[in-house]
């Protein structure tokens, strides 16, 4: 098993500058990780970095709250495209699903598939914040929707990715649908560990860690912004 073909080598701290997204993507490029996760306003800088390398960069949309209005999310998508996007990770409207307003998640979810425009689409349910029957729920709107991979966390709640979660959401969308293990993956086991629960992809600050035993750029590393009570 060769951890770097399933890591989303990741940068998404609010004050990351320049110099942190340069590093990130050279740390990229040296260990051959699957793609760069970065900002949208860095999606630029990270295809620079990486021209003639095999390493993708994808970004984030409606991040970290999900709450936005849904146009604010299509136009999001959209400005990433522009900017050389090769795949977006979007957090579902949380407090919608909550709502069983099913009509208004599945519609989101489609206008940001469109927006794409045949870019892969990871949806962020971040599971921490829902229960069983709304992460079964989510699964199916998000495999009707054409987006390609269902996500377990941002890395900004209290809870990031745990090996039931992962467990569930591949029972849920089956064999071949994308499965991405985000938040508090840290070390080789850990990942591991979500690789044979059934995570297709990881999404880690913690890369080089992972892959190497040194450390890296996990000073990218984000802090809970905002606890469960």
């Amino acid at each position: 098993m060769n951890l770097a073909d399933y890591i989303d080598h990741t940068c998404l701290r609010p004050d990351a500058t320049a110099k942190d997204i340069e590093w990130l993507c050279a740390e990229a490029r040296e260990h051959r990780f699957y793609a760069v996760c970065v900002n949208g306003s860095r999606v630029e800088l990270a295809r620079h970095c990486l021209e003639e390398t095999t390493v993708k960069v994808a970004t984030v949309v409606g991040f970290p709250l999900g709450a936005m209005d849904a146009d604010a999310k299509r136009f999001e998508t959209e400005a990433a495209v522009d900017a050389g996007a090769q795949e977006i990770d979007m957090v579902l409207n949380i407090g919608r699903l909550k709502d069983g307003d099913d009509r208004f998640v599945f519609r989101e979810l489609r206008d940001v598939v469109e927006a794409a425009d045949g870019l892969p689409v990871k949806v962020i349910i971040e599971a921490c914040l829902l229960n069983r029957d709304e992460k079964l729920r989510a699964c199916s709107l998000i495999l009707e929707s054409g987006a390609r991979f269902v996500k377990t966390s941002t890395g900004f709640a209290a809870g990031g990715a745990t090996i039931e979660d992962v467990k569930l959401l591949r029972e849920a969308v089956g064999p071949k649908f994308g499965v991405k293990a985000a938040g508090g993956i840290r070390d080789a086991a850990t990942a591991r560990a979500m690789i044979e629960a059934g995570a297709n992809r990881l999404g880690t600050s913690a890369g080089v860690g992972i892959v190497t035993g040194e450390a890296g750029s996990a000073a990218c590393a984000i802090t809970p912004a905002y606890p469960i009570e």
